[in-house]
């Protein structure tokens, strides 16, 4: 019997303030790379749930999601893992400067379109230029076309 093959469910956030993205740099695998807000769908965890807690953990932002910006698969050729995102934008409700951050975090950058272009060679994933483009661009959809949680 062959193994079943399962993508990593991740969410991400793509939050925009006066035309610049909260971004975090994190290290990862020794390198300095830069991302949305993102992680892990955790057991039991609803998509917009993991999507605070993620942002929360990595930035101390209070972020609440209000549309779907897109579903994105990735695979990762250096790892042979494949990656189904899900990326929502929203609003910041909130921050918690107390809050110890993630510890792969290394900074927090608020950058404008142009600004996360010129530093494509850091981005932790092609996903991360395509998501600000699709927001950019003015491509989202309603939280209803998420199916509520049943289980």
């Amino acid at each position: 019997m062959s193994e079943i093959w399962r993508p990593s469910v991740t969410v991400a956030a793509v939050i925009e303030r006066g035309g610049r993205f909260l971004l975090v740099e994190e290290r990862i695998d020794g390198r300095c790379v830069l991302n949305q807000p993102a992680g892990h769908l955790d057991p039991g965890e609803s998509l917009l749930a993991a999507c605070r807690r993620e942002v929360l953990e990595e930035t101390a932002h209070d972020f609440e999601p209000t549309g779907l910006v897109g579903i994105y698969r990735w695979h990762y050729a250096a790892k042979d893992s494949t990656f189904l995102r899900f990326c929502f934008k929203g609003k910041i409700l909130g921050c918690d400067p107390q809050l110890k951050l993630d510890k792969e975090i290394v900074a927090l950058h608020w950058l404008n379109a142009a600004q996360l272009t010129e530093r494509s060679a850091q981005h932790r994933s092609p996903l991360v230029q395509k998501c600000v483009d699709d927001f950019v661009a003015g491509r989202h959809f309603p939280l209803e076309v998420l199916c509520k949680d049943y289980g």
